[in-house]
């Protein structure tokens, strides 16, 4: 299964390292959601954590990181 994009921009937010709280506030969306996208995007990669989620996802497109800087550095 393919991650919507706001799960794309809650997995990017996790693999720097923010809190839900966090990303709720750099996204403007509310915590629950963000609980949300992340329970999704874990169970979509069955992944055993949010951490795991981020490797899975990372081993299934290695190209993700390249592209990384580019389009998140505004939350770097």
């Amino acid at each position: 299964m393919d991650l919507s994009p706001k799960e794309l921009d809650v997995l990017a937010l996790v693999a720097l390292g923010y809190s839900d709280q966090e990303i709720g506030n750099k996204l403007k969306i509310q915590y629950g959601t963000v609980r949300t996208h992340v329970q999704r995007m874990v169970l979509k990669l069955n992944a055993r954590n949010r951490g795991h989620a981020v490797l899975a996802y990372i081993m299934r497109n290695p190209k993700w990181v390249t592209e990384f800087n580019k389009k998140y550095k505004r939350f770097i």
